[in-house]
């Protein structure tokens, strides 16, 4: 009874803080956050690991969640092209909408790459702002951290101690990681390797990997088994030591590669809970290395 009265009373005073409502696009955002705002936040996400990032329906229960929130992290850069205005629009929370405090791109804090010199539908799901799968190169999660706890603080100034200090030691903790990763993935530098969907340029920047081939024509169109046969010929000319998919897509082309050009298929989480190792950020870039480095032997 007594712990109720307090409760009560705490109520009445104003000191019980409500946490923020974020609505996070992927769940790789949704764990920086996490990682960021700690209990502070009460954070929603939106995709699943092992949904295609490009292709997700508005549904009214995304658009209920966008109604009530505070913040929304998103990638940006057009990944969400195909849903996220909608959800906005139909919202009706001019809190969230783009260009206000309560809208986050995670793109515009880092270098892209892959940014077209033109624009032609004709050449498949191409991005303007450039290849938007910022999420696996471990280093773009620095920027982005430190712009997202920025926006924290404007958002909730009375809680900025605690947003600092979830940033510092994110901020450390993330440093000696990748430190690790780097150490870990020196096999893999140089390493030629073919991509099912033209999502890992950030991925090879990184660690130096290069691809030499794509098993999609053109970014988010199916391989006929046509195309899959000059990609075959090509590679006994420029051979590969793996052809690399996200978790979230079919492996059927990748597995006919992989069996005819007897090189091995490696899935990767690419965003957390992609696997079942990848259980947050840290886990998913263990995993992703451990799974690259397996592929060499």
């Amino acid at each position: 009874m007594k712990k109720i009265l307090y409760t009560f009373l705490l109520l009445l005073s104003g000191n019980v803080h409500a946490a923020l409502n974020i609505f996070a696009c992927e769940p790789e955002w949704a764990a920086l956050t996490q990682q960021l705002a700690g209990n502070q936040a009460s954070i929603y996400t939106a995709t699943g690991a092992l949904q295609d990032p490009h292709q997700v329906q508005a549904r009214p229960s995304l658009i209920a969640k966008a109604r009530n929130a505070q913040l929304v992290v998103c990638t940006g850069a057009e990944l969400e092209i195909g849903w996220m205005p909608l959800v906005l629009r139909e919202s009706v929370n001019s809190a969230i909408q783009p260009g206000s405090l309560g809208n986050f791109e995670a793109a515009k804090y880092v270098s892209m790459l892959e940014v077209p010199t033109r624009l032609d539908r004709a050449d498949g799901d191409v991005h303007a702002a450039g290849n938007p799968h910022i999420q696996t190169d471990a280093r773009n999660f620095l920027p982005v951290a430190e712009a997202l706890s920025k926006r924290l603080i404007q958002l909730d100034p009375a809680n900025t101690a605690f947003y600092q200090q979830q940033l510092a030691t994110f901020s450390q903790q993330w440093h000696t990681a990748i430190a690790k990763w780097e150490k870990q993935a020196a096999p893999l530098k140089g390493v030629s390797i073919v991509v099912q969907h033209k999502g890992f340029p950030y991925l090879n920047d990184w660690l130096g990997l290069k691809e030499v081939a794509e098993l999609e024509p053109k970014p988010g169109m199916e391989p006929s088994p046509a195309y899959l046969g000059s990609v075959l010929s090509d590679l006994q000319q420029h051979p590969a030591r793996m052809v690399i998919r996200a978790a979230y897509q079919n492996g059927r082309p990748s597995e006919w590669i992989a069996e005819r050009a007897h090189i091995p298929a490696v899935i990767v989480p690419f965003s957390v809970g992609g696997t079942p190792q990848a259980t947050d950020l840290f886990t998913m870039f263990d995993d992703t290395i451990q799974r690259l480095l397996a592929g060499l032997k």
